[in-house]
C-alpha cells in the first residue's frame, strides 16, 4: 500500500472511531452553554404551567418524572388537556405527585371527543346532553388531580342560524353546565380560538358577554394570548376590558406558537402588566418548543427566566 493511501485510510479510521464521542461532547457543551441565569432552580415570579412532553428529553418519557424534574427547575404547576382520557390510576398518581411537591393542577379539557364538532351553538339536544354528561364525568376527574379549572370550547358555528340565536343556545348550555360544576368548585373557562374560522367563540369581548350572561362563578374566560394576538391583537387593551371575567391565562408567541421571545409579542411587558394588576394564578404554557431535544428544553426555560425577570411595580 502506498504511504499516502495508508495515511488517508488511517486518518479516516481514526475519525470514524472518535466521531460519536466528539458529537456527544459537542451536544453536552451546547446544553451547558445555555444560561438559565442566577435564579436557576428557584420558583418563578409567575406560576407557569407546563404540559406532558414539554420536558421529556431531560425529565424522561413518563409525565410523573417530568413533573419532578420541572419542579427542580422552578415550575410549580402543570396543565393537561387530555386528563379526562387518562386512566383513573394515572389521574390519581398525578394528583398525589402534585400534592407531595406542593404544585397546582391547571386546566384539563371538558372534551366531547370529536374535535369541537359537538356544537352548543346548534341548540341540539344530543349535543347538549353530551356536554352535560362530560361535565358530570369531569367532577370525579377534578377531585383525583385536585383541578379547579376546565377548558370548554362551544364548538362550531351553526351558520343556518342567526348569531344571536346561536349565542342564546350557547348561554343556555353553559348555564346548565355551571349548575353541575359550581357545587364542586370547578370553573369552566371558555377559550376563544384562532385555529379555524368555523369556531363559534373567537374574541375576548364575545366571551366576556357570554360569561356575563351565564352569570356564574363557574363560567369565566381562558385568555389565551396566542389566539387573541391572532384574532384581535391589542393584548393588554382587550385584557383590561374583560379583566373581571378572566380566570386563567395561556401563553404562546406569534407566529409559530412557541415559547416567549421567539415571535413578535413582548411577553416581558405583558407578564409585568398582568402581575401588577394583581393576578397570581396559573399561566399555562400552551405552546410547542422552538428547538428540539435537551437543548431546546433548556432554551425554553432560559426564555421564561428572561421574560419573568420584570420588576414588579416599576
Amino acid at each position: 500500500m502506498q504511504r499516502r493511501n495508508f495515511l488517508r485510510n488511517s486518518l479516516a479510521a481514526t475519525a470514524a472511531a472518535f466521531a460519536p464521542a466528539t458529537l456527544l461532547a459537542k451536544e453536552e457543551n451546547s446544553a451547558a452553554n445555555i444560561n438559565l441565569g442566577p435564579d436557576a432552580g428557584k420558583p418563578f415570579q409567575m406560576d407557569y404551567a407546563f404540559h406532558d412532553g414539554m420536558f421529556k428529553n431531560n425529565g424522561g418519557a413518563d409525565f410523573i418524572d417530568q413533573i419532578k424534574w420541572a419542579h427542580d427547575q422552578g415550575f410549580r404547576s402543570i396543565e393537561d388537556n387530555g386528563m379526562l382520557g387518562r386512566s383513573v390510576e394515572q389521574q390519581q398518581k398525578i394528583g398525589d405527585t402534585l400534592a407531595k411537591l406542593g404544585m397546582t393542577m391547571g386546566v384539563f379539557v371538558i372534551d366531547g371527543g370529536d374535535n369541537w364538532k359537538t356544537s352548543l351553538a346548534t341548540g341540539k339536544k344530543e349535543f347538549l346532553d353530551k356536554f352535560l354528561d362530560t361535565c358530570k364525568k369531569s367532577i370525579d376527574v377534578a377531585k383525583r388531580c385536585n383541578a379547579k379549572w376546565a377548558t370548554v370550547v362551544p364548538g362550531y358555528f351553526e351558520r343556518r342560524l342567526p348569531i344571536g340565536v346561536q349565542t342564546g343556545h350557547v348561554v343556555d348550555a353553559l348555564r346548565r353546565g355551571a349548575e353541575i360544576l359550581e357545587p364542586h368548585g370547578l370553573v369552566m373557562v371558555l377559550e376563544p380560538l384562532s385555529d379555524n374560522p368555523d369556531l363559534f367563540l373567537r374574541t375576548s369581548d364575545q366571551t366576556y358577554a357570554i360569561c356575563r350572561a351565564v352569570n356564574s362563578p363557574s363560567c369565566k374566560i381562558l385568555f389565551d394570548m396566542y389566539h387573541m394576538q391572532r384574532n384581535e391583537g391589542n393584548i393588554i387593551q382587550y385584557m383590561n376590558l374583560v379583566w373581571s371575567e378572566i380566570a386563567y391565562f395561556q401563553i404562546g408567541d406569534n407566529p409559530g406558537r412557541k415559547e416567549p421571545t421567539t415571535g413578535e409579542m413582548n411577553y416581558k411587558n405583558i407578564f409585568k402588566h398582568i402581575y401588577d394588576k394583581g393576578y397570581r394564578g396559573i399561566m399555562g404554557m400552551e405552546h410547542g418548543n422552538a428547538r428540539p431535544g435537551k437543548d431546546g428544553e433548556l432554551a425554553l426555560i432560559a426564555a421564561y427566566r428572561e421574560v419573568d425577570s420584570f420588576k414588579a411595580g416599576a
